[in-house]
């Protein structure tokens, strides 16, 4: 792939405040990445140097092979969709979705009437151009705060937390609308968001954030399955966490784990340099099993029992207590036709693999 942006020993601070600590990050062009971290990790600190807003105090910015050094932000193949949307409540949708080109003399009227219809065509609101923009929905002014954007047709669109105030069925629906968005148009698009699911469903790649720092930078099925530390397995969806320690490594790896005993694990089922000694082990909710009455499995298996139960209606999560393990394992099952769901108290058996296991230091 094409790298469109690079950022190179990127430092900002703010007096005495260090919130952007040696970014060094290439972004790929028709790619969709997220920047993800908990608030004030400086992601949209990040955000804002990529589109001009801020200047960096060391290190460089390259867009399309450029040194973004000194350009200001209007000046950038770029184009910013707000947490606000920033919709002008007493302009049409159709004149909101002009007001970037008003600076553009080389096109008439016709032009603009055209690149208007286009732009609301793109986001799903062909016909829409006359109503009131105070009159929307949540959802009908983030289309239009993005078909604004996208009018300007931008070499890269970034997001800054563009579906925080939607609300969860909304949000779920403008996310596919995005992927698919993004898709037809073909540009580079960067979200800024806090919700791990999002960057999960919508990303190319994800940078997880963290006090300045990128704590580790991959694809949505590499950060859930293989994590490269403790902090990024706790903020990348749920995990349980047991006391481990490493006793051989090799072309597999050796470690005695609280409660499962003496495990066999791969290589890729550990960060490079983990070392003999204390340790961790990670193992997500749904790769552990309940087995109910009638059920048969040829993994391991451990005796517990259901300390708490939690009805998501597709779903139970169950906390269980085990024998030598701190505490409760909590396990995801599905709610299936016939299967009922436990009682706190109930005495269970838990099914787990080692494969399962995610080795962190």
């Amino acid at each position: 792939m094409t790298a469109l942006i690079s950022l190179t020993g990127v430092n900002k601070y703010y007096g005495d405040y260090h919130a952007l600590r040696d970014i060094n990050l290439t972004i790929n062009e028709g790619e969709f990445f997220s920047l993800l971290g908990p608030s004030g990790c400086g992601k949209t600190t990040l955000l804002r140097t990529i589109a001009g807003f801020e200047g960096v105090s060391d290190g460089v910015v390259m867009i399309g092979g450029k040194n973004m050094q000194g350009v200001p932000a209007n000046m950038r193949p770029t184009n910013m969709v707000f947490q606000s949307y920033a919709i002008f409540p007493h302009l049409t949708v159709a004149e909101n979705v002009a007001f970037g080109l008003r600076k553009k003399k080389d096109m008439d009227k016709a032009a603009k009437d055209l690149a208007v219809e286009e732009a609301l065509g793109m986001v799903g609101l062909k016909g829409f151009g006359d109503r009131q923009a105070h009159a929307l929905s949540g959802g009908q002014r983030q289309r239009v705060a993005l078909a604004r954007a996208l009018i300007l047709k931008p070499k890269v669109l970034l997001l800054d937390e563009p579906l925080s105030a939607l609300d969860k069925k909304m949000r779920e629906q403008m996310q596919v609308e995005l992927i698919r968005l993004q898709r037809h148009v073909g540009i580079t698009f960067i979200l800024v968001t806090h919700d791990q699911e999002e960057a999960l469903v919508m990303s190319d790649r994800i940078a997880v954030m963290f006090e300045g720092e990128i704590g580790q930078l991959a694809d949505p099925e590499t950060l859930y399955r293989r994590p490269n530390s403790r902090r990024v397995a706790e903020f990348i969806g749920k995990m349980n966490f047991l006391e481990a320690e490493v006793k051989a490594i090799g072309d597999q790896i050796t470690v005695e784990v609280a409660g499962l005993g003496t495990c066999t694990v791969n290589a890729e089922q550990a960060p490079s340099g983990i070392a003999i000694g204390p340790a961790a082990v990670g193992i997500r909710p749904e790769t552990l099993a309940i087995l109910f009455d009638g059920e048969t499995t040829d993994r391991k298996t451990i005796a517990g029992v259901v300390d708490e139960v939690v009805y998501y209606g597709d779903m139970t999560y169950y906390d269980v207590r085990i024998d030598g393990i701190a505490d409760p394992l909590n396990i995801a099952m599905k709610n299936l036709i016939g299967r009922p769901v436990l009682d706190v108290g109930a005495q269970t058996t838990v099914v787990w693999d080692a494969r399962s296991l995610v080795l962190l230091p």
